[in-house]
């Protein structure tokens, strides 16, 4: 469903992905690990279109994509309720349901109505991952969702997020720095040096 083909991508002199080759199935989780600075999160913003290749070819069988950045992102001026409903597809006249259930799904169904301003930095976290989840689509890419919150919290959210995602086929890239939660997570880990 994803493949990539010696991909090279550099910010002016410094090279941070050179001839890489990757593929992702339908249905697949991977986990992709390495230190700081080695690539991760520009391969997603690769794959999401944010940048193009320099080198190489990505070929997508994809059709809907949600990105979960590092950073949440969230509309300042939006309630968190509003915030999932600033990506969910207008036609859908149920959408006050699937909001419910993805706060629920975080634990923040208590938090509909605050703003950005009125929650920690885990409580955003949890809130953009809502959001990807309320955006839907059958391949997710997850950059550190998981990074600001404690580690409870964060084993019960990637079991939860590794439910949801088998349930419905859909695949997903997990960009973390914890073994952990890459090991329970995904099918397979990919190491970038």
């Amino acid at each position: 469903m994803l493949k990539i083909t010696d991909l090279t991508f550099a910010y002016g002199k410094k090279t941070v992905l050179e001839n890489f080759s990757m593929d992702l199935q339908k249905g697949e989780i991977l986990a992709v690990m390495g230190p700081s600075g080695c690539g991760k999160t520009t391969l997603l913003g690769l794959i999401a279109g944010l940048y193009k290749p320099q080198k190489g070819e990505i070929e997508s069988a994809f059709e809907k994509v949600a990105y979960v950045f590092q950073e949440p992102r969230l509309f300042p001026w939006l309630t968190v309720e509003e915030n999932l409903l600033a990506v969910m597809d207008e036609k859908d006249t149920n959408a006050m349901k699937p909001v419910a259930e993805c706060l629920a799904f975080v634990g923040l169904e208590d938090c509909a109505n605050k703003y950005p301003s009125e929650l920690s930095g885990g409580m955003k976290s949890r809130v953009a991952l809502a959001r990807g989840l309320a955006f839907g689509g059958d391949l997710f890419l997850l950059d550190e969702p998981f990074a600001a919150l404690d580690e409870e919290l964060r084993h019960s959210l990637a079991a939860k997020l590794k439910n949801f995602l088998t349930a419905r086929g859909a695949s997903a890239i997990l960009v973390t720095h914890n073994k952990e939660d890459a090991e329970g997570i995904a099918d397979r880990i990919l190491l970038l040096p």
